[in-house]
């Protein structure tokens, strides 16, 4: 069998960014994973907080350049990367000048939640793939962590399912407790549609809220694993109504172990 290929998408990852328990997970279980054989590709938002220079980022020019659409406007993809110095992996950054370039995540200096913060996650989901496109590296696996990457699964299912890069690639949505009490503006379902899409299979984001992008997530990715044993009763009920094939891992397994299984059993 030749090795599995992982993409792992996420909103941060140590050492470059931590601001919850994502970081972590993320910059221990694709290490894990390359050591037990298999190939990794990370992509996470180049978020103003990650200092270019320190960091050692640097622009691929190959990889850059692409308009990606976020309801009516494109706006310029550009693609960073940098290494994890401790580690054989490289980390590709999604980098944009509207979305991204700002001293703060997800809220502004006075802990305001940024409005736009959905079209900074339309655009970082429909990034991504255009850049894996263009990296000419099809993944067996897509392992989505935490709300801003939910849209993944769907894009998959929909409109690159027929995709040579994507034909036979399933998702992974990992769930955090990082929920949010923003209310997004109406547009979101416009914003969010690509091709192949019609607005019944975006009646899940019609909330336009935290749980709209778990829901989304969680309808279209082929497992959902929740991050944390305790979860918050809206993110339980969530997870409730997903069918049992959706895969629940049991307490007595290694975490690694429990993903590296959870890999070789979906891309069967």
């Amino acid at each position: 069998m030749s090795k599995l290929r992982i993409l792992y998408v996420a909103s941060e990852i140590n050492p470059f960014l931590k601001t919850s328990d994502v970081a972590d997970f993320v910059r221990k279980l694709p290490q894990a994973m390359q050591e037990r054989g298999m190939e990794i590709r990370i992509l996470v938002p180049r978020f103003g907080l990650i200092n270019e220079r320190k960091n050692r980022l640097h622009e691929v020019v190959r990889l850059s350049g692409i308009n990606i659409a976020v309801g009516d406007e494109e706006k310029p993809l550009i693609i960073k990367v940098a290494s994890i110095p401790t580690a054989k992996l490289q980390v590709y950054f999604i980098d944009n000048e509207d979305y991204f370039q700002r001293k703060y995540v997800f809220h502004d200096k006075e802990n305001r939640f940024y409005a736009d913060n959905d079209e900074r996650a339309i655009f970082f989901c429909k990034g991504v793939l255009e850049t894996v496109k263009k990296l000419g590296w099809a993944p067996d696996i897509v392992h989505c962590n935490d709300w801003m990457t939910a849209l993944i699964p769907l894009y998959l299912k929909t409109t690159y399912k027929n995709d040579p890069m994507f034909k036979d690639t399933k998702s992974v949505f990992t769930v955090y407790n990082n929920a949010f009490e923003h209310r997004f503006n109406g547009d979101i379902i416009e914003k969010a549609r690509m091709m192949d899409i019609d607005d019944s299979m975006l009646e899940a984001l019609k909330s336009a809220d935290f749980q709209g992008f778990i829901r989304i997530g969680s309808t279209y990715a082929d497992a959902v694993v929740r991050a944390d044993e305790e979860s918050s009763e809206s993110l339980n009920a969530i997870l409730n109504e997903l069918p049992e094939h959706k895969f629940e891992f049991t307490e007595d397994e290694d975490v690694a172990d429990r993903y590296y299984n959870l890999y070789t059993q979906l891309a069967g």
